[in-house]
């Protein structure tokens, strides 16, 4: 079997000070991370892509666990880029995260771009306490400029108290189901991108559902949970409308 296997482990628990210490921050080959400097009593951790990939074969894990009082806030230094690989075969890229009662993750990677010729499977698992606080953005950009993207498929799925309140997936790029690119689907669009918000107070007064401008919707999730999804142009574009989104849940 070819390719490269890598996880990296993140745990963060509460110090006992009021911050929020990391017993466990573990990289593996190209997943690389790095704490940064925290604001209160949150801690920041930065994933380096210390290798290009992921490329056909590679299989890449990230794992993290958030547990009772910490709070951890994630990103990415900079995008990853699915490329073709001299291994033939698909490439998978799997995320589990796990936040307990009492806990909160933000999570706020940089986007995924799908090269030409690349073929990238990505998961992502959440387990989320009935009492805990989340933000989960993720973002994919169809090939670069000029590009036809490669195939790509994502699956991400979010539980809050042990009910699974979001399952959705979406193929794209060669080989992909039929009309991916039509305007059931993403309609042209090449920027594809959700934010998933989770916080106890939802459950007491649920969001309307409204739409947040072209190519954008905010929908009610069952419990405590809101789902934003979007289409843009090009990966600035959805950036944007992501983050407005995301401003005007906490204003």
């Amino acid at each position: 079997m070819g390719g490269v296997r890598a996880t990296a482990r993140i745990r963060a628990t509460a110090d006992g000070r009021g911050g929020t210490s990391l017993p466990v921050l573990e990289g593996e080959g190209p997943l690389a991370l790095r704490r940064t400097r925290g604001s209160g009593r949150e801690a920041r951790v930065m994933l380096v892509g210390a290798m290009s990939g992921p490329l056909g074969g590679d299989r890449f894990r990230v794992e993290c666990g958030v547990e009772d009082g910490a709070r951890l806030r994630v990103g990415s230094a900079a995008a990853t880029i699915a490329l073709p690989g001299q291994v033939k075969g698909e490439a998978r890229y799997d995320v589990r995260l796990d936040v307990a009662d009492g806990g909160e993750l933000v999570w706020l990677p940089e986007q995924l771009i799908s090269a030409g010729g690349s073929d990238l499977r990505v998961a992502t698992r959440v387990d989320v306490g009935a009492g805990a606080r989340l933000v989960l953005r993720e973002e994919q950009v169809l090939g670069r400029v000029g590009e036809q993207p490669g195939r790509l498929g994502s699956r991400l799925t979010v539980r809050v108290a042990g009910r699974t309140v979001l399952d959705q997936e979406l193929g794209c790029g060669p080989g992909a189901p039929g009309g991916w690119d039509g305007p059931a689907v993403l309609g042209g669009y090449r920027a594809v991108g959700q934010l998933v918000v989770v916080r106890p107070e939802f459950g007491k007064e649920p969001m309307p559902a409204r739409v947040l401008g072209e190519g954008a919707v905010l929908a009610p999730l069952a419990g405590s949970a809101v789902l934003v999804s979007a289409v843009a142009e090009d990966a600035l574009r959805l950036r944007r409308v992501l983050d407005e989104a995301l401003a005007g849940l906490d204003a």
